[in-house]
């Protein structure tokens, strides 16, 4: 708590810090003005989660609560600064196994209780770049290879420097040094690491080539030193260099995503590898329906599959999350989605047949299904459910079933 008190006035001085040109009656009005147009904001999210798994007797029960403050000052000769504390409760008996409650006779729901400061951070803002250093949240493109992991109650967020640049409206590049990841499993020890540091880079630059189409390209640059107590697979053999491009592009009721990417290992990283991922998807809207479908490979090469250790990874691959670490063979994910509207409803389904992509093996296959409705701009309410049908020894059949109720003030 010291460390983080710490930061909190190491933000505030530097943001006193900014005003330090100017005079010392401009310097109150102006820091005045700076706390009279900041903001308070509170977000309370309620989760009912329940997983049935085949192999695990008792069935999973989470309640749980996330009750996030975000207080934000007003712009002061470009600069603002950010202050965010999350906390997790359990609502209720606490039976499911959160990676850090030791329950290990339920299945998984990684939402472990606790406090913590989920970002604070201080922001220069200009004409065509900004700057940030601090604890934040930083979301690349769809959040395939870095992401906030917002759909778990306790977030990811980096604790580094970032800086963005955009010399016209058509193109930008986005940077980031980031030395410590505080992951979804804190905030504090359990079976997963709260947090991993290191040195890592990562660097992403669009262009808009015409309207409604745009490439991408990327470079994530992995170094994660070991930590006591885990294994070096959940900290230094995460490392890696990953290069990719991606094109997104809307022709009228066609949208389309391709991507490719090339992976190998890094740092002190034990792995030998070099692995490609690629993706192409397309969606089509017509009568009121959206249809998508899509191809998504994640490579493996001398038995090491392509990592995205930093990504979203519940968007991807099923909401089962059977696939949370890519498998030593690889995987193939052909997926077909349909999206709809009922009155305030907003539905959806996914159907998912997974394959390993360096072998012969049939993973399984899933079926998603989502209603929104969002009872007015505070208010939301969600219901999910998940099946997976596991087609090897390596997998077990797995049904989830999510209630979540969001209140944003």
């Amino acid at each position: 708590m010291k460390s983080k008190m710490q930061g909190l006035g190491f933000v505030s001085g530097l943001l006193l810090a900014g005003a330090t040109t100017t005079g010392q009656a401009a310097v109150t009005e102006d820091l005045s003005k700076a706390v009279s147009d900041g903001s308070v904001k509170l977000d309370f999210r309620y989760r009912f989660e329940q997983v049935d798994q085949e192999g695990i007797d008792k069935d999973a029960e989470a309640s749980t609560l996330r009750s996030r403050i975000t207080v934000q000052s007003g712009n002061l000769q470009g600069f603002h600064a950010l202050a965010e504390v999350d906390n997790v409760t359990v609502i209720g008996s606490e039976r499911y196994n959160s990676t850090a409650n030791g329950k290990t006779d339920y299945p998984v729901v990684a939402d472990p209780k606790g406090t913590n400061i989920n970002q604070v951070y201080l922001k220069w803002q200009g004409d065509s770049a900004d700057a940030t250093y601090g604890r934040q949240r930083i979301l690349h493109s769809n959040q395939r290879f870095v992401g906030g992991v917002g759909w778990r109650q306790n977030e990811q967020t980096y604790d580094g420097f970032r800086a963005n640049y955009r010399p016209g409206e058509a193109f930008s590049i986005d940077y980031s040094y980031v030395y410590r990841v505080h992951r979804i499993f804190g905030p504090d020890k359990g079976a997963n690491p709260p947090e991993i540091s290191g040195n890592n880079h990562f660097l992403y630059a669009d262009w808009t080539i015409a309207e409604g189409h745009k490439l991408g390209a990327f470079g994530y640059f992995l170094d994660f030193d070991p930590r006591g107590g885990y294994r070096d697979g959940q900290t230094v053999d995460l490392s890696s260099d990953t290069y990719g491009v991606e094109y997104t592009g809307n022709f009228s009721a066609l949208n389309l995503r391709a991507a490719y990417a090339r992976q190998s290992d890094a740092g002190d990283s034990a792995r030998r590898y070099d692995a490609d991922y690629y993706l192409l998807e397309g969606g089509f809207k017509v009568s009121g329906f959206t249809l998508t479908a899509g191809y998504e490979v994640l490579a493996a090469d001398n038995g090491v599959g392509f990592a995205t250790p930093l990504a979203t990874l519940h968007k991807f691959q099923g909401w089962a999350d059977k696939f949370l670490a890519t498998p030593d063979d690889g995987i193939e994910d052909l997926y077909f989605g349909l999206g709809a509207t009922a009155g305030k409803f907003k539905l959806g389904a996914v159907y998912h047949d997974f394959q390993a992509e360096d072998s012969s093996e049939d993973f399984g296959k899933e079926l998603d299904l989502v209603a929104t409705l969002p009872v007015n701009e505070q208010f939301t309410v969600q219901f999910k459910y998940a099946t997976f049908d596991a087609d090897s020894d390596r997998y077990s059949d797995t049904d989830k079933l999510w209630l979540t109720l969001q209140l944003k003030l």
